[in-house]
């Protein structure tokens, strides 16, 4: 670090208003760099500092440290002073990965900390800067004071001239959950934020750009109105009224059901890119980040296209998360510390069922029509029944194991395991149903939610975290205990089929399978590749699989297929082949030759082995038009005939 670039604190009328306080400095925003001070009075002697490894909403060990350079610090109190007057540097002692120690500071002192962090990670979770954009999540730009953490902190932001001249100045804003209490408008301009605790500040991500926004403002079941602001940057063309129109309708339809919100105030900040997508969670915001292509434009139909859906589906499933993740959560992320993982069989809950009603809240508000979702629910269906891990994985192992699976996606992925998202939508959209059955049509899984809600607004920080146990005790309030019980043994910690086909038919959806256009037209051989100059790279090969039985492996390079050059064409024209075909391949920097016998494809093999249950590759549904469309029992026809209380019973519900 370069000490001479590290400007001192500067000295503004808020700077000694709390005990701890943060600058960051952007003056080097073209280095993608941000210079830091922070100064606090000890409490201790050598008193430690330490960052979080990871963020809450995605369960993976960042190890944001590994982007500070060495950490400096200076003794502020005049009876250390030299003669001379200079401040002493020392250079803080790190003690492990993310903790450093200051062994010169004694209790009582003021100190102040100098170090800088490398910023260019455009994803959500961490912090980028560059000539467009000052993003940041304090998770990876604030060092924390070891025993001082629930002490209120102040933090400046300074934006330098040069970042602001080639802007227009009535676009640039600052996006943020915490309101700026002082904006100087002055050259460096600087935005100064505060937050009863280090842990309220980190739940508070912030971006400094050039913004389109607006501002809208829905209303709870007592008619207090919560002001609601979306932020979006980047290049883009968005039609920012319709965009308006669509989010006010999602975000009043959660209002409706839930009857009120954790937050007096929200905010979207999005950022549009070109390919990039994801989206973070926090407790009165949530930080986006979507291809431009998703974002509606001028003539967007009155359906929104299926790239407009996906964003408005980002929108819905962070915003829920204000209710369900960062109020009612798992109950080892009750008191978190953020420098280990905190692992939970429950992630398949939290990541599941807001997967689940994300998208059915698009049609719930109004914003899609039914046909709409029960294509994006089709499409979750079709995603777990091509992951032949499902029959390997429950979807409580998969939530335990996403510290070292779900975010290290390798060739084996599909084999070896199921996503708590994909699979816990489906566990949540069959525990709906169930719901509905058993209790003929009083309640569903939006009750367990409400119920939670409410019991985390009782205690006296307006959250609770849940167990497992807490899962069977609540929804125990709304079908026979003992049924649930069954069900979380077969589909939540057992690894048995679903029953989808046999719950949607009984609640009016017409269910159409295809099991003939399995492997041969969609993975030949069992096997997904990708057409390059070299020939048809392997990127993953499906256990049992007629590429797996004849030794083909991911990341091999098919070059000949029965002594023609290998592309998808000449795949596809042998993927029914009744007689050994030969392949010549690269692995690594080897050639090889192998025989595939394509007969004996596992989807083959399911499609004619009458012993066997044949799953399909793809299905599709749609509305049932009429009650013998279905076959059942009572109950199956009652749903049918009452236009689907599956698809309206949550209107049901809010107007009881």
């Amino acid at each position: 670090m370069n000490l001479s670039s590290q400007a001192s604190p500067i000295n503004n009328s808020n700077q000694q208003s709390a005990d701890i306080s943060y600058q960051f400095d952007f003056a080097r925003f073209l280095e993608h760099l941000v210079d830091v001070a922070l100064t606090f009075n000890a409490d201790t002697d050598a008193p430690s500092l330490w960052l979080p490894a990871w963020i809450p909403g995605s369960y993976l060990m960042r190890e944001f440290a590994r982007n500070i350079t060495a950490v400096h610090y200076e003794i502020l109190d005049s009876q250390v002073v030299s003669n001379d007057k200079q401040i002493n540097t020392y250079r803080a002692q790190k003690t492990d990965k993310n903790t450093w120690q200051l062994p010169e500071a004694q209790a009582g002192q003021r100190i102040c900390v100098l170090y800088e962090v490398y910023c260019y990670d455009l994803s959500v979770r961490t912090a980028y800067v560059d000539q467009q954009r000052l993003y940041g999540n304090f998770t990876s730009l604030a060092l924390a004071i070891g025993g001082q953490e629930q002490q209120e902190v102040e933090v400046d932001l300074i934006v330098p001239a040069a970042f602001l001249a080639d802007k227009d100045a009535s676009l640039v804003r600052l996006a943020c959950g915490l309101e700026a209490v002082q904006a100087q408008i002055d050259k460096p301009q600087i935005y100064t934020l505060q937050a009863d605790s280090y842990h309220e500040l980190i739940d508070h991500p912030f971006e400094i750009a050039e913004q389109d926004s607006f501002d809208f403002i829905i209303q709870d079941n007592s008619h207090q109105t919560l002001s609601h602001h979306f932020y979006l940057s980047g290049k883009h063309s968005a039609n920012m009224g319709r965009l308006q129109q669509d989010v006010t309708q999602i975000c009043q339809t959660y209002l409706d059901w839930l009857g009120d919100a954790p937050f007096n105030d929200y905010t979207f900040m999005t950022f549009a890119s070109g390919q990039d997508y994801g989206g973070l969670e926090h407790i009165n915001s949530t930080s986006l980040i979507t291809p431009r292509r998703d974002l509606p434009n001028a003539d967007e139909p009155k359906v929104p296209s299926s790239d407009y859906q996906r964003f408005l589906g980002l929108c819905s499933h962070e915003y829920f998360h204000a209710w369900w993740v960062k109020t009612v959560r798992p109950d080892v992320m009750l008191e978190v510390d953020l420098r280990r993982e905190a692992f939970t069989p429950l992630l398949w809950v939290f990541e599941g069922f807001t997967s689940y009603i994300d998208d059915f809240m698009l049609q719930a508000s109004g914003v899609i029509d039914k046909a709409s979702y029960l294509k994006l629910l089709a499409e979750q269906i079709n995603r777990y029944y091509q992951t032949p891990g499902r029959t390997h994985q429950s979807v409580a192992e998969s939530s335990f194991d996403a510290w070292i699976k779900l975010y290290r996606n390798d060739e084996n992925t599909g084999n070896a395991g199921i996503s708590y998202y994909n699979k816990g939508a489906l566990v949540a959209l069959c525990l709906d149903l169930t719901l509905l059955t058993k209790s003929a049509g009083r309640y569903r899984l939006f009750d367990v939610v409400k119920e939670f809600y409410s019991q985390a607004k009782q205690k006296d920080n307006k959250r609770i975290g849940i167990s497992s146990a807490d899962m069977g005790a609540v929804i125990g309030q709304f079908m026979p205990l003992a049924d649930w019980e069954e069900f979380e043994r077969r589909y939540v910690n057992g690894v048995e089929e679903l029953p989808l086909e046999t719950l949607l038919t009984e609640n009016g959806i017409k269910i159409h399978t295809n099991t003939k256009e399995t492997a041969d037209k969609n993975i030949p051989w069992g096997m997904r590749c990708s057409e390059t100059p070299l020939g048809l790279k392997v990127n993953r090969v499906n256990r049992d699989s007629a590429a797996a039985k004849a030794g083909i492996s991911a990341h091999d390079v098919i070059v000949a297929i029965d002594g023609i050059k290998a592309d998808t064409k000449q795949l596809a024209t042998l993927s029914k082949a009744t007689r050994a075909v030969e392949c010549h391949l690269f692995r690594r920097d080897e050639l090889m030759t192998v025989k595939v016998l394509p007969k004996s494809d596992f989807a083959d093999k399911d499609a004619h082995d009458d012993n066997e249950k044949a799953f399909p590759h793809s299905v599709s549904l749609r509305l049932a038009r009429a009650s013998t469309d279905c076959e059942g029992d009572g109950d199956s026809v009652v749903y049918a005939n009452t236009e689907n209380t599956w698809l309206n019973a949550l209107a049901r519900h809010q107007s009881e």
